[in-house]
């Protein structure tokens, strides 16, 4: 009898663990949660202020990033995010467009406040580089969110910190001529 006993337990726990095996192999699967960083979708095809981006990074080899950052149209009031992004590496930054912007960005858009940020003790940097973060400009003048530029600042690229800032200024200055309204950043590149 206790043989009997034990086979039949033996049995029925096979049967139970098979049974939630199938179950679990047969039960749908939930998608993925939502990228927690993702606060916006930018479209499927190329947007003026990429296309900006892109040629900023081809002009200035100086440059290892730049990114515009802001609210954009048809979001909700405070989606601050980066829309454009370009960079030395391929593909290093344009994975981060639609990413929420850090806190640190968020008062240089709403404020038109400028940061430089010498990067010092950053041992984990693939690049020393230095990064001004200020205002972006429509050709107007007017504060329509904010620029990051990421220069590098090796050996072969050292400047000041006003040099970087005079630099970093002049460059936002140029390319605002080239920016209508911070709606056409986000028109279909031509």
């Amino acid at each position: 009898m206790k043989t009997l006993s034990t086979t039949l337990l033996v049995a029925m726990l096979g049967l139970t663990s098979a049974y939630a095996t199938y179950a679990a192999d047969a039960a749908p699967v939930a998608p993925p949660p939502p990228d927690a960083h993702k606060n916006w979708t930018p479209p499927t095809a190329k947007i003026y202020g990429q296309k900006l981006a892109d040629q900023v990074m081809k002009e200035h080899p100086e440059l290892v990033s730049v990114t515009f950052h802001g609210v954009p149209p048809g979001a909700a009031p405070d989606t601050y995010t980066m829309f454009a992004a370009a960079s030395m590496y391929a593909g290093s930054y344009k994975d981060r467009i639609g990413d929420a912007d850090d806190p640190d960005d968020i008062p240089i858009s709403k404020l038109g406040i400028t940061e430089v940020d010498p990067r010092w003790h950053r041992p984990n940097d693939i690049v020393q580089k230095f990064v001004v973060m200020l205002p972006l400009r429509d050709v107007s003048g007017n504060n329509i969110g904010e620029l990051v530029l990421a220069y590098k600042n090796d050996a072969s690229h050292t400047k000041t910190e006003q040099q970087f800032y005079v630099a970093a200024t002049h460059l936002r200055d140029v390319m605002s001529k080239e920016i209508p309204t911070f709606g056409t950043l986000f028109l279909p590149a031509k």
